[in-house]
């Protein structure tokens, strides 16, 4: 059984699998480019609010999949 945690890696990565192969490498590198963006973006709104390292990157980790699962 899937933990809650892994089904957004798993999206994340089935759909980069299926944009590289339906279109181009371009087109999964630009959606890779998309999840770092928000990633850093998240972390950096962490960082700011003074969180730690650990806690930044886990929090922008799971808010980016978080988000990124809100229409299903």
């Amino acid at each position: 059984m899937l933990r809650g945690s892994l089904l957004p890696v798993l999206v994340w990565a089935g759909v980069a699998c299926f944009v590289y192969v339906v279109y181009s490498p371009a087109v999964a590198l630009v959606l890779g480019a998309l999840f770092a963006v928000a990633f850093i973006v998240g972390f950096g709104l962490r960082r700011r609010a003074r969180h730690s390292v650990r806690c930044s990157v886990y929090g922008a980790l799971g808010g980016v999949l978080a988000e990124s699962m809100a229409g299903f």
